[in-house]
């Protein structure tokens, strides 16, 4: 554990949850495999769909719609909704394919290897703190054993831009009826988790990649207040 900035009073803890509180790199690579052998399956005049065809969808919703990757999940449905469209697929059949694809997404997604040692710290800190997870992603901790360990879940789209706009803090803040600056964010990334956390005046601790460093790392940006290596470094703090 290094500290850079003094710690104040910690009334709650915030998590960022992918490659956070788990690794996610395995789960993704399995889950856009199923996800795009799923379409692909769905219907005949989709067999030749490619990860390519895919992400140029994507991209061209995020050209009109410049807004909607704070969404991920809305993004792909709509891109999955698309590709059907373009298939061939009625208004009313795309729709509802969208929605089973998601289903599968959603069913692959959640088989996460949750480590024993990330039970165990949150569990520990539950019984000192509030814990709340706030995600860009579409990750479901209730689907993967986590749920029970956080007061609530905030996730970008639903609950407002991905961080590191402030919309998320703000709101944890305003649920746990704290000022921000009691709560402690804990995230893997400089950007949206570190800088995010600060410049809206919440402290930060970065759990740092293997091998990472902090002053040769690219998008550093603001000191956090504490570096750790391991989630169980937490507990040192109760």
């Amino acid at each position: 554990m290094r500290f850079y900035r003094p710690l104040g009073q910690i009334s709650a803890l915030t998590f960022d949850l992918d490659d956070t509180l788990y690794d996610n790199r395995q789960v993704i690579l399995r889950t856009e495999k199923e996800a795009l052998s799923f379409v692909q399956n769905y219907h005949p005049s989709l067999k030749s769909l490619q990860n390519t065809d895919f992400q140029r969808l994507r991209q061209t919703l995020r050209e009109t719609e410049p807004d909607i990757y704070h969404d991920v999940t809305e993004w792909r449905r709509r891109a999955v909704e698309q590709a059907m469209l373009n298939a061939g697929l009625s208004p009313q059949e795309a729709a509802l394919g969208a929605e089973a694809s998601m289903a599968n997404f959603a069913k692959w997604r959640s088989r996460i290897d949750v480590p024993q040692e990330t039970h165990d710290t949150l569990k520990t800190l539950a019984a000192k703190w509030p814990l709340v997870a706030i995600t860009n992603g579409n990750a479901q901790p209730e689907l993967f054993g986590l749920g029970d360990y956080f007061e609530f879940v905030l996730r970008a789209g639903p609950h407002g831009r991905s961080k590191p706009f402030n919309d998320m803090y703000h709101l944890a803040a305003e649920k746990l009826a704290l000022p921000l600056g009691q709560i402690l964010h804990v995230g893997d990334d400089l950007t949206t988790d570190v800088a995010g956390a600060i410049c809206c005046g919440m402290q930060a601790c970065w759990i740092k990649p293997e091998n990472a460093d902090l002053m040769q790392t690219a998008d550093s940006r603001l000191l956090p207040h504490l570096e750790i290596s391991r989630l169980a470094s937490l507990t040192t703090l109760i």
